[in-house]
């Protein structure tokens, strides 16, 4: 058995390998789009290959394709749109068929060159209610949308940097080279775990399950920016690592971060979450209670139904999906709702909204919400936080 191939056959990364002193220097005689941060961060994902086989900011025909019915003009699916906006002011200063560089608009940092191949107006209504399910603009997702310019512009991306990832977080790896790690260790099937929050025992136990049926786990954070209220990179990085360093296999466990900023899109954001771990090499991916949400936007369990409605053989990558996980008191540990007899006054249900809540308000989470080790860390943030 080997180890699964990148969604679409081949890992495409963007990031030009020579001659980018030049390019920098050429960009300086072309116009200026100056991205979001979810932008620039999407521009890292390409450079990468993490989006592969992307190749740019979609065009219309695919930007329409991927938003009502999740695949690409050639049928790959495809969950979410990847975008690039502009106002209409900016939007009409700029000519189809010509260069623009792609300009972090936070860092002034030039990430690239686009030849844009189109230019055109969607319909931000429509747009929210089929990605996300919600036209509510306190969705962060929605939100985002209704707050950008009116004009996507799509077209090939030559990627010249991935900013800062590779020398703030030593974690930082392409799909390549956990592909070569997975290889080294003679791993075939990897369970990968996606997070945006620090590991309680709730997720410590599902990480447990998939390394009892796969040859290696992949712990794979997210470090792009999140929400407000949600835990910083570095913060998590410190839990991630006293967690491997006293209570997992290390033999059993890679620890790498990529820098996608989280759409909090649910269902659809769990297939984008699939298909990326397919191009880092994983053969399945943890879907547990509420993959990727946020407020009451979708049920606990909508991201593992979303996976049955895919068409045949359009991942390689499968679910690995668990349920419902809590500390039984009767049962002395953790358990889940298919393996715990006992009733809900017996269970401490876990999760990290409610880990966030008892922290900001100077509570002592109980033992069996998350590991020593991890709750000191996380108190000495909030103290640092509120003061």
């Amino acid at each position: 058995m080997a180890i699964v191939s990148p969604h679409g056959g081949v890992l495409k990364p963007r990031l030009l390998e020579h001659g980018v002193a030049e390019q920098l220097a050429r960009c300086a005689t072309l116009p200026q789009v100056r991205m979001s941060s979810k932008e620039t961060s999407d521009v890292v994902m390409m450079a990468t290959g993490a989006f592969s086989p992307l190749d740019g900011f979609m065009c219309k025909t695919d930007y329409q394709e991927v938003v009502q019915s999740m695949t690409r003009r050639d049928g790959l699916l495809w969950p979410i749109p990847v975008t690039l906006a502009v106002d209409k002011t900016r939007a009409a200063s700029i000519q189809e068929g010509r260069e623009v560089a792609l300009v972090d608009a936070e860092s002034d940092a030039i990430m690239g060159v686009m030849r844009v191949e189109e230019r055109f107006s969607y319909d931000k209504s429509k747009e929210a209610r089929e990605v996300f399910k919600t036209t509510d603009d306190q969705h962060p997702g929605v939100a985002r949308i209704y707050s950008q310019g009116e004009v996507y512009l799509g077209g090939r991306v030559e990627a010249l940097s991935e900013g800062r990832y590779p020398t703030q977080f030593p974690e930082f790896a392409r799909p390549e080279e956990t592909r070569a790690i997975f290889a080294e260790r003679g791993w075939n099937t990897i369970t990968a775990f996606q997070t945006r929050n620090p590991l309680h025992r709730s997720h410590e136990y599902l990480v447990k399950i998939a390394l009892e049926v796969s040859d290696g786990v992949f712990i794979h954070p997210i470090v792009g920016r999140l929400k407000r209220g949600d835990i910083p990179a570095d913060v998590r990085m410190r839990c991630y690592q006293v967690l491997l360093d006293h209570y997992f296999p290390r033999n059993g466990v890679v620890l790498k971060v990529y820098p996608m900023e989280m759409r909090y899109g649910g269902p659809r954001e769990a297939v984008l979450h699939a298909i990326i771990r397919q191009n880092f090499g994983c053969s399945h991916l943890i879907i547990g209670r509420d993959h990727a949400g946020v407020g009451s936007y979708y049920g606990p369990f909508d991201a593992q139904d979303i996976f049955d409605q895919l068409p045949e053989n359009s991942l390689q990558i499968q679910p690995l999906k668990l349920d419902w996980t809590f500390w039984c008191y009767a049962c002395g540990g953790m358990a889940s709702l298919k393996t715990c007899p006992h009733g809900k006054e017996q269970r401490l249900l876990i999760s990290g909204t409610e880990l966030r809540k008892m922290l900001s308000g100077g509570k002592k989470p109980p033992a069996e919400f998350s590991r020593p080790e991890v709750l000191d860390i996380l108190i000495d943030y909030y103290k640092s936080y509120t003061e």
